[in-house]
């Protein structure tokens, strides 16, 4: 897990949004490969290892998508390095792809599937609800395994920072908070509002 992913993080426990205290115990440059990761509100401490952060419960991965990477990269928008996009689900499997289509920027992958390693491209959660803190995202991508569930698109399109994008494969878009700017029977793109 990048260290400065922490700054980005919340507790996955339903309660108010916090920051986590990083006790780091083996890292790997800027790289965080064991330790404990603790909630100052509920007290949860979850141990890191392999570079992996696992609050448990994490929904399984269907391990595919219907999305390439080129499209993915296109629906992002995104010019210019920095910050993070979140893959949530079996979108992930796109990680190593998106990696060299959006250089410069750190991919966060929420419950890849099951055996994907953390690295230098991108860091890894799992976690049952979204581990990641209000408007702290430059993009979310929700695999079709997670992007059905109003809750996981919700917290997604919250993730993200306002006036950039959230795609979703599967599923509706909220009511609320999201302008639609583009649909079809295989996802839909949109920008927070």
């Amino acid at each position: 897990m990048f260290i400065e992913l922490t700054d980005h993080l919340r507790c996955p426990v339903a309660h108010a949004e916090q920051f986590l205290v990083l006790l780091p115990s083996r890292m790997d440059g800027r790289r965080v490969l064991a330790g404990e990761l603790g909630c100052p509100v509920c007290g949860l401490v979850v141990t890191l290892a392999e570079g992996i952060v696992d609050w448990g419960e994490a929904p399984p991965s269907l391990g595919r998508t219907g999305l390439t990477a080129e499209a993915v990269a296109v629906f992002l928008g995104l010019s210019g390095p920095g910050g993070y996009v979140a893959l949530v689900g079996s979108i992930a499997v796109l990680a190593p792809e998106l990696a060299e289509r959006l250089p410069g920027i750190r991919l966060v992958l929420v419950n890849p599937p099951a055996g994907t390693p953390d690295s230098e491209a991108a860091s890894v959660l799992r976690a049952p609800r979204l581990p990641l803190k209000t408007g702290s995202m430059r993009g979310t991508v929700l695999g079709p395994d997670l992007g059905e569930s109003a809750v996981w698109v919700d917290a997604s399109v919250g993730s993200v920072l306002p006036g950039l994008r959230v795609v979703v494969e599967g599923g509706e878009p909220p009511e609320q908070g999201v302008e639609v700017l583009a649909s079809s029977d295989v996802c839909w793109v949109g920008r927070k509002s």
